[in-house]
């Protein structure tokens, strides 16, 4: 993303721009670590888990992949009617 110039406005408040937002997965209410030395550094905080949500994410996942079909393996005989050149036709 390189180097942005960002304005500091009222009250200290630095904006974020939409792009480095979008690219960091920062969105509004997340906390940010500033690290501060010769330069400053800002980078999104570690985000704690909710265990209900994901236990709910993973069960719809679950779920789904339940009903896709599962890949059967052929059976002696059942390739013997096709050819390599059919394959790239």
């Amino acid at each position: 993303m390189g180097t942005l110039r960002l304005r500091v406005g009222e009250r200290g408040r630095i904006v974020l721009p939409k792009q480095i937002r979008e690219a960091l997965g920062i969105d509004e209410g997340d906390e940010v670590i500033a690290e501060v030395s010769d330069v400053i550094v800002i980078r999104p905080a570690k985000r704690s888990v909710d265990a209900d949500k994901l236990r709910e994410i993973l069960r719809a996942h679950a779920e789904e992949l339940a009903g896709i079909p599962t890949r059967k393996e052929p059976r002696p005989g059942d390739l013997a009617k096709t050819s390599i050149e059919e394959e790239f036709e």
